[in-house]
């Protein structure tokens, strides 16, 4: 049986660990403000050069060398910031599930400890019923770890497809440009 104490240790831990998950996404929401501020200061930058430039244009063919010229940095820059926003969450994502993989072995290192003190103080004839306890933590313990594993294995799926649509994407766009900047020659 629990203890008045055991359940107020109980209740501080999920507490501390309720304030360690809440200080983790603010960890990462900061990163992604930080991320959209430089964004922003860049983004200003480039268009008071890009103004600049256009004002300086002489004829409507170096207009669209011009603007030829800012298409394929444009998606370069876009997909920087999809990586960046993606790295962002995919690390908030694993610290998380770090402190919530903690959390869940030190329940079921807690839980094994009150199965084995109920073990050693049960009486005469149960063993079946302990066994079948041991039987049914153990296998929600597997359940547990294969789920794990089948989400790191589809979050790293899931990285690997982003990776591979945005480099297509670049790609894409430097033809594109390619194709434009001879048109425009």
């Amino acid at each position: 049986m629990l203890t008045a104490e055991q359940i107020i240790e109980a209740q501080k831990a999920n507490v501390e660990a309720l304030f360690g998950l809440t200080q983790k996404a603010f960890e990462g929401a900061e990163k992604l403000i930080g991320l959209n501020v430089q964004v922003a200061k860049t983004a200003l930058d480039e268009a008071t050069s890009h103004a600049q430039a256009v004002l300086s244009v002489k004829d409507a063919q170096e207009l669209m060398a011009l603007q030829a010229g800012l298409l394929q940095p444009s998606a370069e820059k876009a997909a920087a910031y999809g990586r960046h926003v993606y790295d962002i969450a995919a690390s908030t994502n694993a610290e998380v599930g770090k402190l919530v993989e903690e959390q869940v072995a030190e329940f079921q290192r807690k839980f094994m400890a009150v199965v084995d003190n109920a073990v050693k103080n049960a009486p005469a004839g149960t063993e079946n019923a302990v066994a079948l306890v041991k039987s049914a933590v153990a296998a929600a313990n597997n359940a547990f770890e294969s789920m794990q594993k089948a989400v790191k294995q589809a979050a790293d799926v899931a990285e690997a497809n982003f990776q591979a649509v945005t480099n297509t994407a670049v790609k894409a766009t430097q033809q594109a440009t390619k194709g434009k900047r001879g048109a425009a020659a």
